[in-house]
Formats: C-alpha cells, sequence, structure tokens
C-alpha cells in the first residue's frame, strides 16, 4: 500500500465547485482507496491505496468528480517520497520564514527554466522563484494575494499544456507529514 495525496486545483473557491469535503471522502472510499483524510477545505485528500500510479489514479480521481458533482477539476496525486522530496529540496530558508511567504506550485510534469525566460526575475525583487522537481517555489514576503511576481507566473501562456496547483508551504509541510506510512 502507498499513501498518496490528491491535490485538487480550483475547488470551494469564490463560490465556484463546490467540493464539501465530506463528499469527497465518501467518493475516494468508494474508488477503493482506504485511509481517505480531507485537509483543510481547498483540495488536499490523503489516501492509501494499492493500486494504480499517480497519474491513473489522478485521472481516475478526476472521472469521479467529474460524474459525481457535474464539472471538472484537475488533479494532481503525488506519493509520500516526492512530497518529502520536495520540502527537502527547497531553496529558500523555510525554517525562517511564515507559512504564507512561501509557496509550492506543483505541476503535472517537469518544467525546464526556458519556459520562465521570458520573466525578468530582478523587476519583482524581493519576491523570487525556483524550479525543482515538477515544483516551483516561490518566495512571495507580502504573501501570495500581493504577489506581482505570482501573478506573472500564473498567465495562461507560462503553464500552457501543464496542470498546475499551488500550495502554501504550510500545506506543503502537512501533507508530507500526513502521507507519511504510520
Amino acid at each position: 500500500m502507498t499513501t498518496y495525496a490528491a491535490l485538487l486545483r480550483g475547488i470551494n473557491v469564490g463560490g465556484s465547485k463546490k467540493v464539501p469535503m465530506a463528499d469527497l471522502r465518501t467518493l475516494l472510499t468508494g474508488l477503493g482507496h482506504t485511509g481517505v483524510a480531507t485537509y483543510l477545505q481547498s483540495g488536499n485528500v490523503v489516501f492509501t491505496s494499492d493500486h494504480g500510479d499517480e497519474d491513473s489514479l489522478a485521472t481516475e480521481i478526476t472521472t469521479a468528480i467529474e460524474k459525481h458533482f457535474g464539472f471538472t477539476v484537475d488533479v494532481l496525486v503525488r506519493d509520500h517520497a516526492y512530497l518529502e522530496s520536495v520540502r527537502e529540496a527547497c531553496p529558500f530558508p523555510a525554517a525562517e520564514l511564515e507559512g504564507k511567504q512561501l509557496h509550492v506550485t506543483y505541476f503535472s510534469e517537469p518544467v525546464g527554466e526556458d519556459r520562465f525566460e521570458s520573466i525578468d526575475q530582478q523587476a519583482f525583487l524581493p519576491e523570487e522563484f525556483r524550479l525543482g522537481d515538477r515544483a516551483l517555489y516561490l518566495y512571495a514576503p507580502d504573501g501570495l494575494g500581493r504577489s506581482k511576481l505570482a501573478e506573472t507566473l500564473s498567465k495562461p501562456r507560462l503553464l500552457k499544456g501543464l496542470v498546475a496547483t499551488t500550495r502554501n508551504w504550510n500545506t506543503v509541510v502537512k501533507l508530507a507529514e500526513l502521507t507519511k506510512a504510520g
């Protein structure tokens, strides 16, 4: 059995794509997964499974959500080893920062530096970003809501062909903890 986190993109935000966490837990349990638990209301589900890989599990959950709720939600599924490696590889001093200052955007596939080469990082200082393994680390000292760099990084032309979903550092750490096998 492997423990995973499913990261749902864009649910329960601004009154659209409402997904009650109790219904989401029931849905994943109905798919045969065990140990299903949600974290916050923003689309983080931890579960164990002995079948499938990350991509097939993401497809399965996406299809089930569309069938049950009637709308499409992008889903990324990641196992504990990956989530822990993202936490450990943080290029910023996470222990010295508030959770709202540091964010990770998880991508559906590896992303090269060339995708973001048009961004003049100097123009956004003190905000900064660094790429990792299917992840982008963003340091936004005034928080994500005020970040001009985050706004630029989320432009559709930069994310074309990707599923991308962002979590603050507190959630990054918590998901790594929650997926750690007993």
